[in-house]
């Protein structure tokens, strides 16, 4: 019986260190609930705590998806850099809104940060080939975490981001630290 016991010990513990340090809805001191709509996807990037696949809108080819990032303590740079390279990945299009005002804002004691913009987007990653999407829009928010910043950042078809964006700001509203 003591083999039995200290066998199931062993795989318990194996099991345990194998699983993920925090769930998929969690990072730097954060907690928040998605959307029932949105899937779990792959991720592009070990830099991604996690990867949301948005459906796409009534006449968008695709969908988009919504990256959350927690680069660790003190770590991502302030939220004004993240605006202003998060914007810098659009190109203005004629008659496209262009970036918005961040907009600031609290969920409890949590400051939030929203960013808007839409144009080409340069998709790719950084240092890398970058793809040019016309007729695509971001919304983003940057929730300043106990552990430091949470980035939540939504791309896609314009049409896609915007039928999201309630969604998108619902789940910002579900955060919550722990």
């Amino acid at each position: 019986m003591s083999t039995f016991l200290a066998t199931s010990l062993v795989l318990f513990q194996m099991v345990s260190s194998h699983a993920p340090a925090a769930g998929a809805n969690a990072a730097g001191g954060l907690a928040w609930t998605p959307p029932k709509a949105w899937s779990v996807a792959p991720s592009a990037s070990s830099m991604r705590v996690v990867t949301y696949k948005v459906p796409a809108a009534a006449g968008d080819a695709e969908g988009g998806e919504v990256a959350v990032f927690f680069f660790g303590t003190g770590q991502g740079g302030s939220t004004q850099a993240n605006v202003d390279r998060w914007i810098a990945q659009f190109k203005p299009e004629k008659g496209s809104a262009g970036p918005g005002k961040p907009i600031p804002m609290k969920v409890g004691a949590i400051a939030v940060t929203i960013v808007t913009t839409e144009g080409t987007y340069s998709s790719g990653m950084p240092g890398g080939a970058m793809t040019p999407k016309p007729g695509w829009a971001l919304r983003g928010g940057i929730a300043e975490g106990p552990q430091g910043p949470v980035f939540f950042k939504m791309v896609g078809p314009k049409k896609t981001v915007q039928a999201a964006a309630p969604a998108f700001d619902g789940l910002l509203k579900t955060l919550k630290k722990g």
